[in-house]
């Protein structure tokens, strides 16, 4: 029913914002190396001229299409997050929905609807498997979502009724993988296949091959081996999987309101340290040459994934550091590789601590940092951001 149902005017509205930050981090995507090398290997595939890949002057099938600009809209940090869920639903569900729509030459309502029915299903698949546990076991959150939404928003712009979307969702459980060892990719080119390109081509190609006269299990969801006996984590978790969440407040509570758009483009976990060294710096008049030591505490998760990586882009203390030295931190500064060998952020890093806290970790779904700080002056500085 999702086609014919107006959203309201609310979620229009944010939905709109969240179209237009991922097209935004598309656009930006298709310069760095995943977006680069997405690009460079669809151009390879041929195919009908259906689709527009992002940044580029390529038209191809909409499989492709969602391909490529999936991995452009997750080639950087700066594409969505849906923390109750644990996914970016917007780098799978809008490049599915941008590429259904020019393939199905929908119009901008019928596109609306979709990445906001997107957001809704893909979410709730995540939070009927318990999220955060099912991630712990190896399960990767960021692509089983996401898959679903980038297939009911694509199956909805291609016209399916209700039987063809029950087949697509059940060619699309078919499809589901993923593993979490995407955080060992350090060049970002996995990971933004995991996040965004797969789960969006997975989601297109559903819908096509119903639209194509495909028929497939009528109920995925239920019955003999469906997808909640294969995925049930019970032993490992203790929990079972909840499938009611599928459909509970369906239509009423839309999760694109619930899903953050990013102030920084950086790793969600960092998000909220940049928010209270920035407010510190502010507040304090703070110089980099003024602070002894820091340290930042964020939930165990966002710590491990943030602690010292290589990539400028998602490490914790490199991130800070910049922070604290530019009094901002930028698109450019973020993604900037040569600094990281820099000897004054390197000194500056080396007083950086990164701690993974207990109590933020319970407070998750909702992203927390706290940033502790001691100046040189002696004075002690602390900033918890909850938001």
């Amino acid at each position: 029913g999702a086609a014919k149902q107006p959203l309201p005017r609310a979620v229009a509205e944010k939905t709109k914002h969240h179209l237009l930050d991922t097209i935004a981090a598309m656009v930006s995507g298709s310069r760095l190396l995943p977006g680069r090398k997405a690009i460079k290997y669809v151009k390879t595939l041929g195919g009908k001229p259906e689709a527009l890949v992002i940044g580029s002057k390529i038209l191809v099938n909409a499989e492709q299409a969602a391909l490529a600009n999936g991995m452009l809209a997750h080639a950087d940090e700066t594409d969505d997050s849906h923390a109750p869920s644990l996914s970016h639903p917007g780098c799978a569900v809008v490049p599915a929905a941008l590429a259904m729509a020019e393939r199905e030459k929908a119009g901008g309502t019928q596109l609306l609807r979709a990445v906001a029915l997107g957001y809704d299903i893909g979410s709730r698949i995540n939070l009927s498997l318990h999220p955060y546990d099912f991630r712990s076991v190896g399960h990767s959150t960021h692509s089983i979502g996401p898959s679903f939404g980038a297939a009911a928003a694509a199956s909805m712009l291609a016209g399916l009724d209700y039987k063809g979307m029950r087949h697509s969702l059940s060619y699309t459980a078919q499809q589901c993988s993923g593993i979490s060892c995407w955080m060992r990719d350090e060049e970002h080119i996995e990971k933004a296949f995991d996040f965004g390109g797969m789960p969006a081509r997975n989601g297109v190609a559903s819908a096509a091959m119903v639209s194509s006269g495909f028929s497939a299990v009528e109920d995925v969801f239920s019955g003999e081996r469906n997808f909640y006996i294969a995925f049930d984590e019970t032993q490992r978790i203790g929990r079972a999987p909840d499938p009611q969440t599928l459909i509970r407040g369906l239509g009423k509570t839309y999760e694109i309101m619930n899903t953050n758009i990013k102030r920084w483009s950086v790793g969600s976990p960092i998000q909220a340290p940049l928010d209270a060294l920035l407010e510190l710096i502010r507040k304090h008049k703070l110089k980099a040459e003024m602070v002894d030591k820091v340290t930042v505490r964020v939930a165990h998760q966002g710590a491990n994934t943030t602690d010292n990586r290589n990539m400028p882009d998602i490490c914790m203390q490199h991130l800070c550091a910049i922070m604290l030295i530019d009094g901002i931190v930028t698109f450019k500064s973020s993604h900037d590789e040569k600094r990281m060998k820099n000897k004054q952020v390197l000194a500056l890093r080396r007083r950086i601590t990164l701690l993974g806290d207990d109590a933020l970790t319970r407070a998750m779904p909702s992203r927390q940092g706290i940033v502790e700080m001691k100046l040189k002056d002696g004075r002690m500085l602390r900033k918890h951001v909850k938001a």
